[in-house]
């Protein structure tokens, strides 16, 4: 796929359990329920959201930068119920370099199902295989353990730690860097891409 349509469209992609689309302002509801959790912002960049307006904003924020073909970002939704239980995206994509940066964020409800590392084996092999990538990088805030355990888990190795790389809630904050390269990726198939 070329680059033009990727941004355009935010192909639909499906795993066993998921389905991966563009988020849409429907979500707001279910995108406030885990974004106001606590224990789900304390690594992202974002706050916790306060109210379901600070959830409508940030939305606004995506469907906006869609349209200017400046976000790759899905919204992982259960097959089972429908509901949109997080986020995952492919961002700095860069492609002359053929690489790009994945990060997500899942409802605390649904942590430890394997249901991250689903929808993450999926991106990863849509990333390789259709967006013509090379290397796949995931900055991680040392302290969050279960990110970190997430990345070994999909193949991914640490190089090293980027110091001061990223401001957090107001502060600079170190980052191990967790990459994996296509030729080592050995994840999901891609017939359902």
């Amino acid at each position: 796929m070329s680059m033009n349509e990727i941004y355009q469209t935010v192909p639909i992609l499906e795993t066993e359990r998921l389905i991966l689309r563009k988020l849409v302002m429907a979500d707001a509801i279910d995108m406030f329920r885990y974004a106001s959790e606590p224990a789900v912002s304390r690594f992202m960049p974002w706050g916790v959201h306060k109210t379901i307006e600070d959830t409508k904003e940030f939305l606004a924020f995506i469907l906006k930068a869609y349209e200017q073909q400046k976000k790759l970002t899905w919204a992982i939704e259960l097959k089972a119920t429908g509901q949109m239980i997080g986020t995952i995206d492919y961002v700095n994509w860069l492609p002359k370099r053929f690489k790009a940066e994945i990060a997500y964020t899942l409802s605390h409800e649904y942590w430890g199902q394997g249901l991250m590392r689903e929808a993450a084996d999926g991106l990863l092999a849509f990333g390789f295989d259709q967006m013509g990538l090379n290397k796949v990088e995931a900055p991680i805030m040392l302290d969050n353990v279960q990110s970190r355990r997430l990345a070994e888990k999909l193949g991914m190795q640490q190089e090293g730690i980027a110091r001061d790389h990223m401001v957090i809630k107001g502060e600079f904050v170190d980052l191990a860097m967790y990459t994996i390269l296509k030729r080592e990726y050995k994840g999901a198939q891609t017939e359902n891409f």
